[in-house]
This record gives C-alpha cells, sequence and structure tokens, in this order.
C-alpha cells in the first residue's frame, strides 16, 4: 500500500500540469463508485492514502493518460445508467399525475351547487344542526354514495370551527343529469351541534369521493405527494430534453 501511494503520487507529478487536475478528477470517479455523475463533476481532491485504499485495483498497471480515459468511460457509463433511471422515474410520476388530474376532472363534473349550514330547533326547543345541500351528477355514472369535506369558519379566526368529512347514502342513487337536494341532520353530540358557532360562519363545502352503484369507489388516483412533485421537477430541470417515449 505504501508503494502504491508513492506510484499515484509519481504519476501525478509526471504528468503535464494542465492534466493534473482532469487526473485528480479521474482518481476520485474511480475511487468513489456510489457517487452521481452530478456529484464528481467538482471533487474534492482525495490524498494518495485514500485513492490507493479505495481505487488502487481499478488503476493497477496503467499510466495517467490511461486513469484518465478509463475515468471517462466510467462516468459516461454512469450517466448513460442515470438517464435510464430518470426516464423511468420520469415516466412513473408523469403517468401518476396524469391520472390524478383525469381522475380530478370527473370528480368536478360532480357539482354542489348550494350549501347551507344551520341550526335549527327541535319539536323539543333543542337546536338540531342542519346541512341542506343541492347537488347535480354531471358524470357518466349513476352514483349511491357522496362523500363530502365541511368547513365552517369565522373572518375573526385562524382555527376553523368545523373541518369534518362526512357522507351521505343516496337512496335510489342519483343518475347522470340528476339534480337533488337534501337535508341532512348531523349528530348534535358532536362538532356540528356546538351553539358557539355565530350564524353568519361561513360554509363551504367540498367534493371528496364518489361511489358507484355497485359501491365502488370512482376516479381515487391520489396526486403527487410534496416529495414526488419536488422530485418530477427536479428531474425536469436537471433532464430538460428528456423524452419519456424513450421507455
Amino acid at each position: 500500500m505504501p508503494a502504491a501511494v508513492v506510484s499515484i503520487e509519481n504519476v501525478r507529478e509526471a504528468l503535464p500540469a494542465y492534466k493534473r487536475d482532469e487526473f485528480d478528477k479521474a482518481l476520485a470517479i474511480m475511487a468513489m463508485p456510489s457517487f452521481s455523475s452530478v456529484a464528481l463533476l467538482s471533487p474534492k481532491r482525495m490524498n494518495g492514502a485514500e485513492i490507493a485504499e479505495a481505487a488502487n485495483a481499478q488503476m493497477h498497471g496503467l499510466t495517467g493518460d490511461q486513469i484518465i480515459h478509463r475515468a471517462d468511460e466510467i462516468l459516461r457509463e454512469r450517466r448513460a445508467r442515470e438517464r435510464e433511471q430518470a426516464v423511468r422515474t420520469l415516466t412513473r410520476l408523469s403517468e401518476k399525475q396524469a391520472r390524478a388530474e383525469q381522475d380530478a376532472a370527473q370528480l368536478a363534473r360532480f357539482r354542489i351547487d348550494s350549501a347551507r349550514y344551520y341550526m335549527s330547533q327541535s319539536p323539543y326547543g333543542t337546536p338540531e344542526p342542519v346541512i341542506d345541500l343541492e347537488v347535480t351528477n354531471g358524470t357518466d355514472e349513476a352514483i349511491s354514495e357522496v362523500r363530502l369535506q365541511g368547513v365552517v369558519k369565522s373572518d375573526d379566526r385562524a382555527t376553523p370551527w368545523i373541518n369534518e368529512t362526512f357522507y351521505y347514502v343516496i337512496s335510489g342513487g342519483l343518475e347522470p343529469g340528476e339534480t337533488a337536494k337534501w337535508s341532512l341532520a348531523p349528530n348534535r353530540f358532536g362538532v356540528w351541534g356546538n351553539t358557539q358557532i355565530p350564524g353568519d360562519a361561513t360554509f363551504v363545502v367540498t367534493l371528496a369521493g364518489l361511489k358507484d352503484a355497485e359501491g365502488e369507489p370512482l376516479w381515487t388516483s391520489p396526486a403527487l405527494s410534496k416529495n414526488e412533485a419536488a422530485k418530477l421537477a427536479r428531474l425536469h430541470e436537471e433532464y430538460p430534453g428528456i423524452s419519456l417515449i424513450e421507455e
């Protein structure tokens, strides 16, 4: 090993000065096989002992120019593998994004035309929460159940009074093109029965899911996570000319 260290340093010193930086990078490439090609573009120079330990077997018998040439081959091979992996990842994430957008567009065809939340009085004089909804099924499927997200908030409060998911099973279903009006009675002992909520609070309902006539969920492809979206954006930036048809 000491002889290998001396040999590496001697080979470096024997090269023309303008090739020594290139030689240093070549040594780093051969000594760090797990590093990405991007990380190896500007590596720190390793000392002779580190190089000898990490890559002596690969460099045995090679001249300085041969080491530079071999490192260039390794880097090209590594870049090719990284590009192939990038194509696979881009394809997977792009397809997932496309499915999520298509399903979201289908769900958007089921419209919530109006929504109202208020407190009424029961025959016994107790306050009873009520949710009035008017919806239109603009999809091509008969709908047997809707899942909704309801938010009740006031402008002077940072936290909503209510932020709850609820569902409604449609008796007889809702056929394509049909409109329906529902008056729902949520549990008055739960969050919906909070009598402290002011009458001028804002009520917003969004669609969270649908089920078909057989009770099977419709259009459920998930959107990209924050990490996946960031990764997709990063890959587009790193490989601007990449084509998904290469997959």
